[in-house]
């Protein structure tokens, strides 16, 4: 009995075609006649029968929700570009957005959307593939969940309502989570939607000295999108002025490892949240500049001890 209801289950959508397909067919003597109603009743059934067959394309034993499928569908097809208008055929409901959004702010999926990858190229360098896509399209980038997502998404929500700027919204959720990555999703959703989210932690860090970090500014071994605060400190501020670039390039140079110990990233636990840091070696006070050749990669607890002996 099991293996005859497993075998039947393939031909369900063939039977939701075959039930669009002779409405369609019947639709014919409506477009015959002069009445418009009529033609507008006759095809409500027909667009409700193109929703159960997009839904039925995936079987109900993996995914029997709207959002379950679009989960279902981006796992299937991971790194890839998905249109919107193939979320709204497997989901079969108009609002797939919602449980879109659902499933990257509260269940901490990493799908990138157009409009936010547009907004991120103010922080952080995006690979070409992203960078073209359009506003109605996503990618996941992860198939694996993050599990804290649901702990952070409350306090992203309690500090969403409370009062304040953008800036320090965002700078409150990032010392929530300090050394833990957080999404370009839930950094949005903290500043209200506001697409100023991005010029916001871009300050942040060049500006005022707060370390965040992203794949392309000091941290390789995050995931696009993701930003990390990694530590509850901001730099000197002679130290703040040091474009991305030369700071990547430093880091690169190095290695990402602390000149003076080697320390790196790879090495970071709780006991001992160090991080990397750019430091002057002909130093700030005596004249030294912000170009690539005066800066070399130090961890905190080496720059620390380079200020003290100066």
């Amino acid at each position: 009995m099991e293996g005859e209801r497993l075998k039947a289950k393939p031909t369900y959508p063939e039977a939701v075609r075959q039930m669009v397909a002779n409405m369609i067919m019947n639709f014919e003597v409506e477009l015959r006649s002069g009445e418009l109603r009529p033609k507008v009743l006759a095809l409500v059934p027909i667009f409700q029968g193109l929703r159960d067959l997009g839904k039925a394309l995936i079987p109900a034993q993996y995914a029997s929700a709207a959002r379950d499928r679009i989960l279902y569908y981006f796992r299937q097809y991971p790194g890839t570009i998905i249109n919107g208008d193939e979320l709204l055929v497997v989901s079969g409901i108009q609002e797939y957005a919602r449980r879109l959004r659902e499933l990257r702010v509260q269940f901490g999926w990493s799908i990138l959307s157009g409009v936010t990858i547009k907004e991120m190229c103010e922080v952080e360098e995006l690979p070409d593939q992203l960078m073209s896509m359009r506003p109605n399209e996503y990618v996941l980038l992860s198939a694996e969940e993050d599990r804290d997502a649901t702990h952070r998404w409350n306090v992203a929500n309690t500090i969403r309502k409370e009062r304040g700027s953008v800036r320090d919204k965002i700078l409150k959720y990032l010392r929530a989570n300090v050394g833990r990555g957080v999404t370009n999703e839930e950094l949005r959703y903290v500043a209200g939607d506001k697409t100023e989210w991005a010029r916001r932690v871009r300050e942040l860090r060049t500006e005022h000295g707060w370390p965040i970090a992203t794949k392309t500014t000091g941290r390789p071994d995050l995931g696009v999108g993701v930003y990390m605060l990694q530590s509850d400190r901001q730099s000197p501020k002679h130290d703040r002025s040091i474009p991305d670039d030369f700071r990547r390039e430093v880091l690169r140079r190095y290695g990402y490892k602390c000149e003076s110990c080697g320390w790196s990233h790879d090495e970071w636990n709780p006991s001992d949240p160090r991080h990397l840091e750019l430091h002057h070696i002909t130093h700030h006070v005596n004249g030294g500049t912000n170009v690539k050749e005066n800066l070399k990669a130090l961890c905190t607890v080496c720059h620390d001890k380079e200020h003290r002996e100066e």
